[in-house]
């Protein structure tokens, strides 16, 4: 059976109809032989009682100190309340048979029933070794006591308190070996960059899968910061294996907050924030630029007579963005929902560049047939529209800044733009005359059905749909300077348009068994999965608009469609589709609390490799022992808690493009028939029936622990992972083939790392603590094989060099070779006349046109081997104090931006950065890539800074209210001395600070926090 029809066959709405029918007898059976809720029987008595009121305290057991945000429900009622700032509470019961449940969050839930007092002071115990906590698995959840793998779990407690552009943004620092990074700074419009232990595959995607709320895939558009319960980490092979073909890049599952039963709640988060360029390049200003050009330093240099900053001009000085979002949520324990509803306005550092967004999340949970069977169902939305214009890093518009004549206008006199030909362009007149707009709109929902079948049995069907769609417009004015009468435009205007649309479905259905007979527990789980993702897309654009009257909204107006002597028109249409099906379990065995195993298997198939290898296997096995429950150290004073880890896993991975194991047509030229000319078609590509998965073979073994009543805990984690039938494209012979390339499996890579984390109660006196917590990571990275009998690669270059210059590529990767080393000649010095030296192969002194590609060598390596993370967290009565340090060690950067803008020598009437004339003052001679450009790129930032207060409230309408200053991105501590020495460390082209500009910022937020 064909993968695309296995979804439309009756096997899966057969399931859930036997799902139901189940689930129907069971209920059916419960109520015949008197199976019921004796709890629920209603008391004729109870409606003529007066109501009690109840008041009282809540505290920690340790210290004394009071906990504001307890949740007190009265049991089996709707009924509740929740503790003030001084931990005090009151409300009404029914009876002195009522029953309060205390819960809060990182404490034992208590439960008191009322009795004769009307007072009550209530002790809570911080379940300080945290095992009983629940992690988000794959398919489930466990405690955190059987975990067996390794896997980071982050609760919205611990999220980093800043204004995040990205989800992700909130653990940054918070993960050992999760590199995270934003190469833009501020840009609304820009993505991140996220990767965990290393690069695993050359062709294929590298980030980790991100599943939200069960659905693999989820786009991040969906998430809001307010709304994200916990974010769980599954980092080696042994956890991920579970979603087989798309973890080879480790897996993040995000989990969203859910209605709660209870009254209803309000909670109001908001912030405002402002950036500021934290460091400019140091070009020469005006004074500076006219000396240099008296001097003859730059050639054909004009002063003309101005003192322009063309960076300054850019830069948007008055950016503020804010972020606003209510929620709600209630209900009763059978009927429960949470809504929210978000507006954000972000403003980027760079004039026209924004994204103003706004949308929603709604959650809704049902229980019937009484209680075994239970819905929950997720809606989200989000409409956003991006002013795509400015900050164009791909165009060079701060590149163009650097580059500015500072004595020459930006507009000038009579009101018009200075413009160039060439190379050259003045962005600002670009911001007049062009426009760049992307309307999206992305929406999610899902549902899922949880059926109690019988004692220890339960049944799952999951359903989701995703819709992602983008309406791109741009226009280009007639006035343009691209556009200018001696252009092939001839002084007219163009205009385009381009739509896309992506849509994922998804169905899975699991059955589920837990059972515990004496002190051995048993949990299985069997599951199916389908997932089918199409996507399209459609442009189209003319040109010879005369009249700019109508923008891009009538396109059927420009004269490209009938005059030959405008450039062609063009009209694009795509479409692509994929489909995935798979088959999982996974078994979890503990005995006695002690001793804990993991097994999973996972058969999936994929339509995007070849007839031949349709299908893999993805097993996985783990092994756990709580070593503090043996007799050697279960009395020990200094241990709490000691787990011995162990796992073994394998991942695949097929984020590769579709059909790459087809032929596929293409367009080629045409043939005359009958006097009328027909298009022709012919194969574009090699089919390879035998194309596979990339597999990645992962052991991990790990340490947790909890030492010293509870005051230190962490844990310790060496990984070895090797990617094996590495995907990438190879010379083929003619013929056989019909094309000279052939997609195909060959070669691995490797990996090693250890990972440390280490969290400690630093100090703890009266009204004032301070917490620690540490994270970092060594890796290194390997090639180990890039060719096999049938295809051969000698290297493979990467971070390839724009003009001016033809400098080539910065880095090689080569068979038994780490990742991102440098490749090139070694500086020997400049010359009398400032002319280069380098070193021959033997040490000799050699000119610049003797050096040979056998005189090249490793010169660095970019990606960094330790990467660490400081937290402090400071309380004091209602003050809080978090400050973050961040940093990258053992690594080198190409500060490419001085090869093209730190040269005397080839400025042209263009400017230069000062370290033309200090640093590089001796050279007098055209760029050339080599060591020389290599610096150390080590450093320290203090990341993130928060200063909170939260107010005592009196209105017992007001839960919490808490306001906060954060500062993001203040410092940073380096021998650099580039712009910024955080690059993307993500993929192979790691290390180069490119040529390319957008302002890194430091920014300030004044947000609010309050609970209703």
């Amino acid at each position: 059976m064909k993968l695309d029809n296995i979804f439309r066959s009756k096997s899966s709405l057969s399931v859930l109809v036997c799902i139901l029918c189940c689930s129907y007898l069971h209920a059916f059976t419960a109520s015949a032989f008197g199976e019921v809720d004796v709890n629920h029987k209603t008391k004729a008595e109870d409606f003529f009682r007066d109501p009690i009121k109840i008041t009282g305290k809540v505290i920690d057991q340790v210290g004394g100190d009071p906990l504001p945000g307890v949740n007190i429900m009265v049991q089996g009622t709707t009924d509740g309340a929740v503790t003030d700032i001084e931990g005090r509470f009151s409300l009404e019961v029914s009876s002195e048979e009522s029953v309060l449940i205390f819960s809060y969050v990182g404490f034992v839930q208590e439960v008191v029933t009322v009795g004769s007092q009307t007072y009550f002071e209530v002790e809570m115990t911080q379940d300080v070794t945290s095992l009983t906590e629940v992690v988000v698995v794959g398919y489930g959840t466990m405690k955190k006591n059987e975990i067996t793998s390794s896997v980071s779990s982050i609760s919205s407690d611990d999220f980093n308190n800043i204004a995040s552009r990205s989800p992700v943004d909130l653990i940054r620092g918070k993960v050992a070996g999760l590199n995270i990074t934003r190469t833009q700074g501020n840009n609304p419009n820009s993505g991140t960059s996220i990767q965990l232990r290393g690069v695993t595959s050359l062709s294929g995607g590298n980030q980790p899968l991100i599943v939200i709320d069960g659905i693999p895939g989820g786009n991040l558009d969906l998430l809001q910061q307010n709304d994200i319960k916990s974010i769980d980490v599954l980092k080696d092979g042994s956890a991920a294996a579970i979603y087989g073909t798309r973890a080879n890049g480790g897996v993040i599952l995000i989990t969203t907050k859910k209605g709660e039963a209870g009254k209803a709640r309000f909670t109001y988060n908001g912030y405002v924030q402002r950036d500021f360029v934290n460091q400019k390049p140091d070009v020469l200003g005006r004074s500076e630029y006219v000396q240099a050009v008296n001097d003859g330093l730059i050639n054909s240099g004009e002063d003309y007579g101005y003192d322009e900053d063309l960076y300054d001009a850019l830069i948007n000085e008055d950016n503020l963005s804010q972020y606003h979002t209510l929620a709600a949520s209630g209900g009763s324990e059978n009927s429960n929902y949470r809504a929210s509803f978000f507006y954000k306005d972000s403003e980027g550092i760079a004039i026209e560049n924004a994204r103003e967004e706004f949308g929603g999340r709604l959650n809704f949970n049902q229980k019937g047939l009484n209680d075994h069977l239970t819905m929950q169902t997720n809606v989200a939305v989000n409409l956003n529209n991006a002013n795509l214009l400015g900050g164009n890093v791909n165009r060079g518009d701060f590149d163009q800044a650097v580059r500015w004549n500072p004595t020459q206008p930006i507009i000038k006199d009579d009101g018009t733009y200075t413009e160039f030909e060439g190379d050259g362009y003045n962005p600002i007149s670009v911001y007049d005359n062009r426009l760049s707009e992307r309307d999206q709109q992305t929406i999610s929902t899902d549902v899922k059905f949880t059926l109690d079948l019988w004692k220890g049995f339960s049944a799952t069907a999951f359903g989701a749909y995703q819709r992602d769609m983008q309406n791109d417009r741009d226009y280009i004015s007639k006035d343009d300077w691209s556009r200018r009468e001696s252009t092939s435009a001839r002084g007219t205007g163009y205009g385009r348009k381009r739509n896309y649309l992506d849509v994922t479905k998804m169905f899975e259905s699991t059955l589920n068994y837990g059972t515990s007979i004496n002190n051995h527990s048993v949990t299985a789980l069997l599951g199916y999965s389908y997932q089918y993702r199409t996507n399209e897309e459609f442009r189209v654009s003319n040109t010879g608009f005369t009249t700019d009257a109508f923008e891009d909204w009538n396109l059927g107006a420009g004269q490209g469609l009938n005059n030959d002597d405008f450039p062609d028109p063009e009209i694009y249409s795509h479409k692509e589709d994929n489909t995935l099906v798979a088959f999982f379990g996974r078994v979890n065995y503990n005995y006695n609390e002690k001793y804990f195993a993991q097994f999973i298997l996972r058969r999936e198939g994929s339509s995007r490799f070849g007839d031949n290898n349709k299908y893999g296997n993805f097993p996985a096995v783990s092994l756990g022992w709580a070593l503090h429950k043996e007799n050697f150290l279960n009395n020990s004073s200094l241990i709490d808690n000691l787990k011995l880890r162990a796992g073994y896993g394998v991942t695949g991975n097929q984020d590769i493009a579709n059909y790459q194991s087809l032929v596929n047509l293409s367009t080629g030229g045409v043939y005359p028939q009958d006097g009328v000319y027909y298009q022709t078609y012919g194969p574009s590509r090699n089919p390879n029936p035998d194309l596979k998965w990339e597999k990645k073979k992962e052991f991990n073994i790990g340490l947790d622990y909890t030492i010293l009543n509870a005051r230190i805990s962490g844990s310790v984690d060496v990984y070895k992972r090797k990617t094996e039938d590495l995907l990438y494209t190879y010379s083929a012979q003619l013929p056989p083939f019909v094309q000279s390339f052939l997609f195909t499996n060959v070669g691995s890579i490797s990996n090693q790392g250890i990972e440390v984390v280490i969290d400690a109660m630093t100090l703890q006196k009266g009204d004032f603590t301070w917490r620690t917590t540490f994270t970092g990571n060594y890796q290194d990275n390997k090639l180990d094989e890039l060719s096999n009998a049938n295809f051969k690669a000698t290297y493979l270059q990467f971070a390839s060099l724009p003009n001016p210059g033809n400098l080539g590529a910065a880095i090689r990767l080569e068979e038994g070779g780490a990742v991102g080393n440098f490749y090139g000649p070694r500086f020997a010095g400049f010359t009398e006349d400032g002319k280069w030296q380098f070193y021959s192969k033997d040490g000799d002194i050699i000119s610049k046109g003797e050096v040979t590609d056998e005189d090249k060598t490793i010169i660095g390596n970019g990606v960094p081997k330790y990467n660490a993370a400081l937290i402090n967290s400071f309380t004091y009565k209602n003050f809080d104090l978090t400050l973050m340090l961040r940093g990258k060690f053992g690594f080198d950067i190409l500060n490419a931006k001085d090869i093209y803008y730190g040269n005397l020598y080839t400025a042209r009437g263009t400017n230069v950065l000062e370290s033309a004339l200090k640093k590089h003052r001796a050279l007098n001679d055209d760029p050339v890539y080599s060591d020389y450009y290599l610096e150390k790129g080590a450093f320290v930032k203090l990341d993130n800074v928060t200063l909170g207060y939260t107010v005592p409230v009196t209105n017992q309408n007001i839960s919490n209210f808490r306001v906060y200053v954060t500062g993001s991105n203040l410092f940073t501590i380096t021998g650099y001395s580039g712009v910024d020495p955080e690059l993307q460390d993500t993929g192979f082209d790691t290390g180069v600070d490119a040529k390319s500009f957008y302002p890194r910022t430091s920014s300030w937020t004044v947000g609010l926090n309050i609970g209703f």
